[in-house]
């Protein structure tokens, strides 16, 4: 029998101002209970325990050697009690706790530096970790829990996941600035039939599908000239003149700087959408919850 699960915080409690303040009444008031009451608690350790803990006089009140011992144990189990209770408060509150979550360096860099530093500035006392992954990597670093939530492409059905669609970010054309398409307004889909393409192998990002069921909606079949994994190799290959890429509005914004020219696609618009995922059926902790308020209400300006 382990002694220890039969002692109530209650218990312990009186026992505590009983010993601090060496009276029955006075640690009756303090409690805010009866006298009788408090004399019970006392009674009960005592039982639970087999052990007096106070010598009692009509006038007196003494602690025994065994109260002397129990005092400073049952003093820290009652902070140790309250500290929990003040950390389990701060991470409910969203003041303290941790936010860990899986994005593709290109979502990363395009669309959370202003939220994260915004985040970090509000919230300092939450620590903000990226999980920067490969796309194959995106989604089972979600279903492992190796992560609590990513921001990308959405999970397709089956595999376990929640989206929650964040963003449609709408799909560009981009091309060096001597390009023919440079000069345009917009590009239709079915021009795409007479240029080099620089695509991406095995469907990251969710774009190369998107891709591929439109070019076949309007009937192009372009000369797909390179395959790449990442969209910033896309750009810098389509800076260096080596074809033009298929990329997200967000994205192409961040390459203006590196060359690169960009324009809509038209007839039809095409979106990829952006989502924030998580596991199916894992709730979020609060910390997390408010680093996602925080990213929908940025990326609702973004987009």
């Amino acid at each position: 029998m382990h002694i220890e699960t039969r002692l109530t915080l209650k218990q312990l409690r009186a026992f505590v101002a009983v010993y601090r303040l060496g009276k029955l009444a006075d640690a009756a008031d303090e409690l805010g209970v009866s006298l009788s009451a408090v004399s019970a608690l006392i009674r009960q350790i005592e039982e639970t325990l087999n052990t007096r803990l106070f010598d009692r006089s009509t006038r007196t009140l003494a602690p025994t050697r065994a109260a002397d011992e129990a005092f400073g144990i049952a003093e820290r189990i009652l902070q140790d009690v309250v500290t929990l209770g003040s950390n389990f408060r701060d991470l409910s509150e969203g003041s303290r706790g941790r936010v860990h979550l899986a994005a593709t360096p290109a979502t990363a860099a395009t669309l959370l530096p202003g939220t994260a530093r915004r985040f970090a500035r509000r919230y300092g006392n939450i620590q903000l970790v990226l999980d920067d992954c490969a796309p194959s990597q995106f989604l089972p670093h979600i279903v492992s829990e190796r992560v609590e939530m990513g921001i990308g492409t959405p999970a397709p059905a089956g595999a376990g996941c929640d989206n929650r669609l964040i963003l449609s970010d709408a799909l560009q054309v981009v091309c060096a600035e001597d390009h023919p398409f440079a000069v345009r307004d917009e590009v239709p889909w079915r021009d795409l039939a007479d240029v080099q393409l620089i695509t991406f192998r095995g469907g990251p990002y969710g774009v190369r599908d998107l891709v591929d069921r439109t070019l076949m909606h309007v009937g192009a079949q372009p000369d797909v000239a390179h395959e790449v994994g990442f969209l910033e190799t896309a750009a810098w290959m389509a800076a260096s003149g080596l074809g033009v890429a298929i990329l997200p509005a967000a994205l192409a914004a961040t390459h203006r700087h590196q060359g690169l020219a960009t324009r809509p696609l038209v007839a039809p618009e095409v979106s990829r959408s952006i989502a924030l995922v998580t596991k199916k059926g894992r709730s979020l902790s609060p910390a997390c919850k408010l680093f996602v308020d925080m990213v929908v209400e940025d990326i609702g300006n973004v987009g």
